[in-house]
């Protein structure tokens, strides 16, 4: 297998960006840390970072050993993951609620009382949901060589210090991020992602059934 071109690890960043994009979770993150102070708020971001940084190692490296467990193999999971993406992402074309990536009213509601705010509901599922898991799971899988993964890996770490920097000064970005600027943020990361959602599931049907192809 040939090593991810700058066309690959485009897309990458662009999947990534569009499932865990900062500034479509920072007004979920305001509303969750509402009467907090800016330091209590930036020390969260700093938790919730770390968390989410551990969180995509392990899936990132442990991943496929985890699907191979359960006899799935990463094109099943590609078709899989697109379907959830898809899914996703016509949520965001549609400004509905994302409840399979960031959980039910119920769950918010009961989570964000506990001292664990930093993890759940915000690092899972907010920002390392099935979505983001997916897509680890589907670009380790087709990244050959450990240079490849170290590739993958330092596009999310890309993502994760633009999503600290982002929470850190929440409350800068809250009054200069408008409700407009964030409804069309969120529907333009909803078309992107559609259209890499809908390349997996034609790349993994390709693969699964080579007869279509």
């Amino acid at each position: 297998m040939n090593s991810m071109d700058y066309a690959e690890l485009s897309k990458a960043f662009g999947a990534f960006f569009a499932i865990m994009n900062p500034f479509v979770n920072l007004p979920v993150f305001l509303a969750l840390t509402t009467g907090f102070t800016v330091a209590q708020q930036r020390t969260l971001a700093f938790k919730i970072t770390c968390f989410s940084a551990i969180m995509c190692a392990v899936i990132l490296f442990a991943g496929q050993k985890i699907i191979g467990f359960f006899g799935i193999t990463v094109d099943q999971f590609r078709i899989a993951g697109g379907i959830v993406l898809a899914h996703i992402a016509w949520s965001m074309l549609n400004g509905s609620p994302i409840a399979s990536h960031h959980g039910t009213d119920a769950e918010q509601e009961h989570m964000a009382d506990l001292s664990a705010l930093a993890f759940y509901p915000i690092t899972f599922p907010m920002i390392v949901g099935p979505g983001t898991i997916a897509t680890l799971i589907i670009y380790a899988g087709h990244a050959p060589g450990l240079s490849d993964l170290a590739a993958v890996g330092a596009i999310v770490g890309i993502i994760l210090a633009i999503l600290f920097v982002v929470l850190f000064f929440a409350s800068f970005f809250g009054k200069v991020l408008s409700d407009t600027m964030r409804v069309i943020m969120t529907r333009l990361m909803g078309m992107i992602l559609l259209a890499i959602a809908v390349e997996m599931v034609v790349t993994g049907v390709k693969a699964v059934l080579p007869g279509l192809a």
